[in-house]
């Protein structure tokens, strides 16, 4: 078994290697500061700033940089996930890859473990790009608690946002290709700022990440123990449905 997972490994990893699509998601990350960079640019008008509600300052730039992570971190996930499990149908190589003798459930964890990996490694361009940004702009403000108070928020974030990716593997498994799973993502997106809105994120997975990492306020970082539960169960379920899916793709 250590054999046919190591072989799954290296052949999803030399995959990975030769595609583009890992540095978009990584270039979309790094994205997220620069953006962010503009809007402080923008603020330094006291009109403009009244309307963006953000401030010319570290602690601005960085509440900005948590928020639209958010965001960013669920369509990057999301996307590479779609692909990494989706590419098999649009390269016409699910056939190839079934007829192979290793264990559908050693190519399903060396995606996902790829797909991990990958995505903590990219997240931290976030911080890093940030940091260069905010020093290129000569913000005022600075301080290393605010730093390090940043750095948990996005740690939650990204690490959160990693472990719910596994429903977009089964939606780009069952829709044979990444477009399902792009949608997917979009929809789920908006459902998690929505629900958080209206005071239901807390029974919301997709929502748990904001709210945990105190993005939306001190009091939204106290949730019950069932929201982290709920996000633990989907995050599972997903894994164990992809694997189901995979175990029987051939019949399909």
């Amino acid at each position: 078994m250590t054999t046919h997972f190591t072989a799954a490994l290296w052949a999803e990893a030399l995959k990975f290697r030769r595609s583009r699509v890992p540095w978009v998601t990584a270039a979309l990350l790094a994205l997220t500061p620069v953006l962010g960079g503009l809007y402080m640019l923008a603020a330094r008008n006291p009109q403009t700033s009244q309307t963006l509600g953000v401030t010319d300052d570290w602690a601005g730039y960085f509440s900005l940089l948590t928020q639209n992570d958010a965001v960013t971190g669920y369509l990057a996930f999301g996307i590479l996930t779609g692909w990494v499990f989706g590419r098999e149908f649009s390269d016409r190589m699910l056939v190839d890859l079934l007829a192979l003798p290793t264990p559908r459930s050693a190519i399903v964890t060396a995606k996902f473990l790829v797909i991990m990996t990958w995505s903590a490694l990219a997240t931290l361009l976030v911080p890093v790009v940030a940091l260069a940004v905010g020093g290129a702009l000569g913000l005022p403000g600075w301080s290393t608690w605010l730093l390090l108070t940043t750095l948990r928020q996005l740690a939650i974030l990204s690490g959160l946002n990693m472990v719910l990716v596994t429903p977009f593997a089964l939606a780009a498994s069952i829709g044979r290709g990444y477009l399902p799973a792009v949608g997917l993502v979009v929809v789920i997106i908006a459902l998690a700022q929505a629900m958080a809105a209206v005071g239901a994120g807390a029974w919301f997975p997709w929502s748990v990440p904001a709210l945990a990492s105190g993005m939306a306020g001190e009091a939204s970082r106290t949730l019950p123990l069932a929201s982290y539960l709920l996000v633990s169960l989907t995050a599972l379920a997903g894994a164990i449905l992809t694997m189901t899916w995979w175990r029987s793709a051939d019949q399909r």
